[in-house]
């Protein structure tokens, strides 16, 4: 009996993927303060990197210096959060729900982010305030943030339809705001006891 022939196969054909974009309008619920590595913390770590052994030279605070050193301005001149920390409130947020992957929603929902460093504006009453951390040492310090409260803003995400539907989308974020954005969140891996930063999509967004 002859052998079968081997069936020639075609060259693979595959389309690109469409992106949809979805705006998507946050409140937040409670206030959110926003965390950026200052760039005099910044200068520390890298002496340190690179062996350069100088003492830091202890100056008298400035609270409002050190509030917008830690604040992340786009170049409006707005604040802002980087735009990757409300995309990992959602995938965490996916958590919340049953056969739902995190490693799958990493890949095919983003955020949109504005400039170099892809911050996401923040509308709200800003306000200074000041807490009392302990450093590594163990002894305690006095900090200065700005907090914004009430406040708002408006998400645009970017999702591929053919993975997953809008409303899931907003599903994710909306249950993201429980999870938060911003230091003392709740869902973050170094806090117990954190309830800032949180927040829910808007009806009708």
């Amino acid at each position: 009996m002859p052998p079968t022939p081997k069936k020639e196969s075609g060259p693979v054909i595959l389309k690109r993927l469409d992106d949809v974009e979805l705006e998507i309008h946050v409140q937040g619920i409670t206030p959110i303060i926003p965390h950026k590595w200052s760039e005099k913390a910044l200068k520390l770590m890298r002496d340190k990197q690179f062996g350069e052994q100088v003492r830091a030279k202890r100056t008298p605070k400035n609270p409002q210096e050190e509030a917008d050193g830690a604040t992340y301005w786009l170049e409006s001149g707005e604040p802002g959060m980087p735009a990757t920390a409300f995309k990992a409130a959602s995938v965490e947020a996916c958590r919340f729900f049953d056969g739902v992957s995190m490693v799958e929603t990493r890949r095919m929902l983003f955020v949109v982010g504005e400039g170099p460093d892809q911050l996401v504006a923040i509308k709200g009453v800003r306000t200074l305030r000041e807490d009392t951390p302990r450093n590594s040492g163990g002894t305690a310090d006095l900090r200065y943030r700005y907090q914004y409260f009430p406040w708002s803003a408006l998400l645009v995400v970017r999702f591929l339809p053919s993975q997953i539907t809008p409303e899931s989308v907003l599903a994710l974020v909306d249950a993201g705001g429980r999870c938060g954005v911003g230091d003392w969140r709740p869902g973050s891996p170094k806090s117990n006891t954190g309830t800032y930063g949180t927040y829910r999509v808007v009806e009708g967004t």
